[in-house]
């Protein structure tokens, strides 16, 4: 097989020829300090790994380093940004956002590895309308991602996601409003909660609209604001479920296969997981990583009802070694969680120091792992 036909076949709750084994995606601090500077596909295709390429281009995620806002700025919402401190270690930057009837301010900064937000865009209740009338939602252009999946070919899988700081409502609400202050709210204001929750849908479905056509063979939804680490499964029920479970019908009646990211937190929420309507759960992260279960036992209560992605530490396994433990743990995911197929063995989130030659250990040993 094919690392595309490989991945495809476990992603569609299939046994390929062998275990497939791949990453969630390939920061670019890895490749620059790790890889000298190559590509995420040159990267996959040194180690050995079933390619995953992520399609970032036209997201205009907040974490995206230097986007052009002006191709995402309309006459009515404006982001300008300024840059603060230019250090790359520390790269400060803010963002005024002007529209008809306010302005809105947030702020990020940055390392090497990874940007976070320092300032909420969300500071009042009624901000939420100007979101509702003015903040524009993409469309996407379907060239591009031809392009790429063309490039990809054989060789691994083109994923995309639904336009927002992250793909799922709760999730991108997370990034524009604090997590805690979030989830207060539920409690305290849950109608103006779910009307965040609504604004959001409808510019996603306006999205995904737009995707029709477009050749990705996975779509992630969902986010880590989303784990039963961070929420509880009642919240999960009532703020992330319906709106998940629209989107995820949305882009079925498209054709897409969907993943549903909940950064391994998932005790108490596996049937509401189900629920949503996704194909296949992320990413099975163990409890030495943060997670709340092991892979194994999220696959035993979901069984194969779920294609499922990850369940490999990135740092104490992956990063540390030794290659026996890497060995010993491909093993034992490969007999616990993917004897009967459906399976992608895989990091179960970002990695940022990670010996190259781990990342070939970690390939020959899935290559040892056929069905």
């Amino acid at each position: 097989m094919t690392p595309k036909e490989r991945l495809l076949t476990a992603l569609n709750r299939g046994k390929p020829d062998r275990l497939p084994v791949s990453i969630h995606q390939w920061q670019a601090y890895h490749l620059d300090q790790y890889m000298g500077g190559i590509s995420d596909l040159d990267a996959f295709r040194l180690t050995g790994l079933d390619a995953q390429i992520q399609y970032v281009e036209e997201m205009d995620q907040f974490w995206v380093i230097d986007p052009d806002m002006d191709r995402f700025n309309t006459k009515t919402w404006r982001d300008i940004p300024v840059v603060i401190n230019r250090d790359p270690d520390q790269r400060i930057v803010h963002h005024t956002i002007d529209t008809p009837e306010g302005t809105l301010t947030y702020k990020t900064e940055s390392n090497r590895k990874t940007t976070w937000v320092t300032e909420y865009l969300i500071k009042h209740d009624e901000d939420i309308e100007l979101i509702r009338k003015y903040m524009p939602a993409r469309r996407l252009a379907l060239e591009p991602v031809a392009k790429r999946y063309d490039e990809v070919g054989d060789e691994g899988i083109l994923r995309g996601y639904v336009w927002g700081d992250q793909a799922g409502c709760w999730q991108h609400a997370a990034c524009l409003y604090d997590i805690t202050a979030l989830i207060y709210a539920t409690f305290e204001k849950p109608d103006w909660v779910h009307a965040l929750m609504k604004i959001l849908l409808d510019k996603k479905l306006t999205f995904i609209e737009s995707m029709k056509g477009a050749k990705f063979d996975l779509i992630e939804t969902g986010g880590g604001s989303a784990s039963s680490t961070v929420i509880s499964p009642a919240l999960f029920e009532e703020f992330c479920l319906p709106y998940d479970r629209q989107m995820h019908d949305a882009l079925h009646d498209l054709g897409f296969l969907i993943s549903y990211h909940t950064c391994g937190g998932t005790v108490g929420i596996e049937e509401l997981i189900i629920q949503t309507g996704t194909d296949v759960s992320e990413t099975l992260a163990p409890i030495s990583v943060g997670g709340n279960q092991e892979p194994w036992d999220f696959k035993r209560k979901v069984g194969d009802r779920l294609a499922v992605i990850g369940g490999v530490d990135q740092f104490s396994t992956l990063g540390e070694g030794p290659v026996e433990k890497i060995q010993q743990n491909v093993r034992e995911l490969f007999e616990k969680v993917g004897p009967n197929g459906g399976y992608v063995c895989a990091a179960s989130d970002h990695f940022f120091d990670c010996p190259p030659e781990h990342l070939v250990a970690f390939a020959l040993a899935a290559r040892e792992c056929r069905y």
